[in-house]
């Protein structure tokens, strides 16, 4: 982990409510699928936890929805030569074995950006058929960075763009001609639920990337602690934020 000051290279609006922020890090810093960053927002003590979406050399690419204040602030504030300050990468990321070859990408609102960086990481060198949730058309953004894989089925709440109804509804409906080894995951937590009731019995791993509210991003805080199936505890940023998806309580 590194604390940086980056140089802001664009933040722009790419959909409904959602922005792209680059920003050059002025060195090439390693960064794994599924990992993110804390970035300091002025006016604001904490850091703001956010996935990269995309990591190209020394240049960083997240995406964020508009949320509270601060994600507000950052969207109008910070412009093209702002500096910026970050910590990076944080938490542990995806990482898939050798044997699992046949992948399953499934993502809901917010929770698509860091499956990008799993395509990006994992495509040619295993099939990926991705499913990928939005509210609605307005919503729906970064479509040729899903198209690396295998497939992708674009799935919208009303029907507006590509299938109507869930990414998890749409996985189930093509498991049995996708026949995945693996699972990946990221969006809220009742999308997890469902993926969680829905592969249960299937004997595939599944591994889901936990949204939750973080305040240091280090697991100093405690703040984003969740509850294991053991009955113990876990940091979401330390632990986690990937998990299998039997090992967490959702």
């Amino acid at each position: 982990m590194r604390e940086i000051t980056a140089v802001v290279l664009e933040n722009k609006r790419i959909a409904e409510e959602t922005y792209c922020l680059t920003f050059a890090c002025g060195e090439e810093i390693p960064v794994r699928a599924g990992q993110f960053c804390m970035v300091g927002v002025k006016g604001f003590p904490l850091r703001r936890p956010i996935a990269v979406c995309k990591a190209e050399g020394e240049r960083i690419t997240v995406c964020y929805r508009l949320k509270g204040a601060g994600t507000h602030v950052l969207s109008e504030t910070y412009k093209m030569g702002d500096a910026l300050s970050v910590l990076l990468p944080l938490g542990n990321g995806f990482a898939l074995s050798e044997q699992e070859k046949r992948v399953a990408v499934v993502g809901g609102g917010a929770g698509v950006f860091p499956l990008i960086a799993a395509i990006r990481q994992y495509a040619p060198e295993k099939e990926l058929f991705a499913y990928m949730g939005f509210r609605n058309r307005a919503a729906v953004c970064m479509e040729y960075e899903m198209r690396r894989g295998e497939k992708l089925v674009l799935c919208t709440d009303d029907g507006s763009a590509g299938y109507r109804g869930t990414a998890v509804q749409a996985l189930m409906e093509d498991w049995e001609a996708v026949k995945p080894s693996a699972v990946i995951a990221c969006g809220p937590t009742p999308m997890l639920r469902a993926l969680k009731s829905a592969t249960g019995g299937k004997n595939v791993p599944v591994y889901v990337s936990l949204e939750e509210r973080m305040g240091c991003g280090m697991g100093a805080c405690l703040v984003c602690v969740c509850k294991k199936s053991d009955g113990q505890h876990a940091r979401v940023c330390k632990d986690g934020p990937v998990f299998e998806i039997g090992e967490v309580e959702l």
